[in-house]
Order: C-alpha cells, then sequence, then structure tokens
C-alpha cells in the first residue's frame, strides 16, 4: 500500500487546482500544467488540498503515489520552478545561449544546436556552465539528460557534460601500466 499516496497535497497560496473529465489543471504565477489523470485513481480538490484515492485493486494502488507525485511535482513547478545545472569539463568545451536556443562545442566538428521547447529558458552563467529553468520537472530533466548525452564525460581525462557534484572514476591510462 503506498504511504505516499495517503498523504494529502497542500495548494500554496497563489496556485489554483481543478480536476474534472480527467484532467488535473494546475495554475500559478509561473504558469499553467496540465495533465491526464490516470484512470484507476480518484482526484478531489477540497479547500487547501488535494487528495488522491485508490480503488482496492492492485494496479490502482501502485498508480496511487504516482498520481499523487505528479500532481505536487505541477504545484511545486508553478510556484517555483525547477532548474538543472550541467557543468561542462574539457579544453575548448563551451556553451553559448543565443536568443532563446543553446549553442554548444564540445568537440565535434561542428557546434551542435539546441532549439529551445516553449516553457523552457536555457542561461549560460559562464561559458562552461548551463542551467535549464522551466516549470514541467519531467520535460527540465529529459532536456538535461538529451544534453548530457551528447558528450558523456569520459574515465580517462574526465571531458565531458556532468551535473555538479557527479563524482567520475577515473581510470589510469596505458602509460600507468609500464
Amino acid at each position: 500500500m503506498s504511504r505516499i499516496g495517503k498523504k494529502a497535497v497542500p495548494i500554496p497560496k497563489g496556485v489554483t487546482v481543478t480536476a474534472n473529465d480527467g484532467k488535473i489543471i494546475v495554475n500559478g504565477p509561473k504558469g499553467s500544467l496540465t495533465k491526464d489523470i490516470i484512470p484507476l485513481v480518484t482526484v478531489a480538490v477540497a479547500g487547501d488540498e488535494v487528495q488522491c484515492t485508490a480503488q482496492n485493486d492492485r494496479m490502482s494502488r501502485q498508480a496511487w503515489g504516482l498520481m499523487r507525485m505528479i500532481i505536487h511535482n505541477m504545484i511545486i513547478g508553478v510556484s517555483e520552478g525547477y532548474r538543472k545545472v550541467l557543468d561542462i569539463h574539457g579544453v575548448g568545451f563551451k556553451a553559448e545561449a543565443k536568443g532563446k536556443d543553446l549553442n554548444l562545442t564540445v568537440g565535434y566538428s561542428h557546434p551542435v544546436a539546441i532549439k529551445a521547447i516553449e516553457g523552457l529558458t536555457f542561461k549560460t552563467e559562464t561559458p562552461t556552465r548551463i542551467s535549464i529553468e522551466g516549470i514541467d520537472k519531467e520535460m527540465v530533466g529529459r532536456i538535461a539528460s538529451e544534453i548530457r548525452k551528447l558528450r558523456p564525460p569520459e574515465p580517462y581525462k574526465g571531458k565531458g557534460i556532468l551535473y555538479p557534484g557527479e563524482n567520475i572514476r577515473r581510470k589510469v591510462g596505458k602509460a600507468a601500466g609500464k
């Protein structure tokens, strides 16, 4: 049984939540998000909190906690927003925000251009640090992982795109074996 699903989701001031026709709509100071409600779960908005309830079968109990966390993430997104930061390590590796798009120079013969998606903003605090901000947690994380996949960190020199605080296990090269 889900322990997370039992908790009610508090609604902060300035945020409105409506659940009808199989959709949940969350409006806040940063924007609006809409998601489909999982059919096995019932969502009710009462006063200043959202309560999810499951039916009495196994599948609905599995989806119960998931739906509660999706609603919780939507409320945080429209009130505070989400942010992911990526660091770039390597000689000549850099990032540049041009308008809404992002241009990366990460060791390929051409710069890699990443088009802006509606609801996301790219910022380059320094040429080696990228900040991705938006209200949808899923989209921010997905775009950050796609950028990281362009040049994942390699274990010999540590070059690549990585999250701050990420620890790369370094290997010794073949010269150390002799």
